[in-house]
């Protein structure tokens, strides 16, 4: 069963006039509830505050929010809590009125916690849009994604996304990192792509240890070529990559051991 609050009271419904609805005008975060709290909280309450920085919404209070995270879990012990802020009710047209007021809707959804078994992936032939003044935002306009989910084959757990120059960004809903000689590599999202939170914990924890982790351009051959690989979300935690489906390739590679530090901390 869902249970969800919108704008702090219970319910499931907004407005046509929702711009959320209406143009995809909002963000969201989609959190990991395990024993019974929210994992990775402080990352996403500061992405979703950064991120309605970025769009000139303004941002839920963190205490509010966190009250009503915690009200809504109650005594869940394994779930999902997605929230999101849209810019608020207006009547049609592009241009917001200047007193709209944020929709904020927080929803939990059942779920049957972590999982840490290895992926099988495909390349999806939906390409990333080049969007630098989006890029790295968890916004609502989440189409590319849904046409890629959409044709991901029945046999495959997720898609790597390429860019419009060829080259590999994330997983449809995930982060990618790679492993060549022990070192770690990330692709850059400065043109398209979600900054997922365990990225930042992983990058954060990696600088802690005096660690680099390269962030750069890379292409599917290229991808190819790395010993290992690895999809990160807030619900997958960190999970190797054992296959892509439609090219030859296998890991050459033990799980990375700083990768294993930081997926014992994702749901704690």
């Amino acid at each position: 069963m869902i249970r969800s609050f919108v704008n702090g009271a219970p319910g499931d419904q907004v407005s046509i006039l929702d711009r959320g609805l209406q143009f995809g005008d909002g963000l969201f975060e989609t959190i990991a509830v395990v024993d019974n709290k929210p994992c990775l909280w402080e990352y996403h309450v500061q992405r979703m505050q950064a991120d309605c920085g970025r769009l000139g919404i303004a941002a839920p209070d963190a205490g509010l929010l966190e009250q009503e995270a915690r009200t809504l879990i109650a005594d869940e012990q394994v779930a999902v809590l997605k929230i999101t802020v849209t810019r608020g009710a207006s009547e049609r047209g592009y241009k917001p009125a200047t007193d709209v007021a944020p929709t904020r809707i927080l929803a939990l959804f059942p779920w049957n916690g972590p999982c840490s078994d290895p992926l099988k992936v495909s390349i999806s032939s939906q390409r990333l849009g080049h969007q630098p003044g989006l890029a790295g935002i968890k916004h609502l306009n989440r189409l590319e994604q849904v046409l890629a989910r959409v044709e991901c084959p029945e046999d495959v757990d997720d898609a790597l996304m390429l860019n419009q120059q060829g080259q590999v960004i994330e997983g449809i809903a995930s982060n990618l990192l790679l492993q060549r000689d022990q070192q770690l590599f990330t692709p850059s999202l400065h043109c398209c792509g979600v900054e997922g939170v365990v990225k930042r914990l992983i990058l954060e924890m990696a600088k802690d240890q005096g660690m680099a982790i390269r962030s750069g351009a890379f292409t599917l051959d290229e991808i190819l070529r790395s010993e290992a690989m690895y999809l990160t979300s807030s619900l997958a935690g960190i999970r190797y990559v054992s296959r892509i489906k439609g090219h030859d390739w296998r890991p050459a590679a033990e799980f990375h051991p700083l990768l294993k530090q930081a997926a014992a901390q994702v749901f704690n």
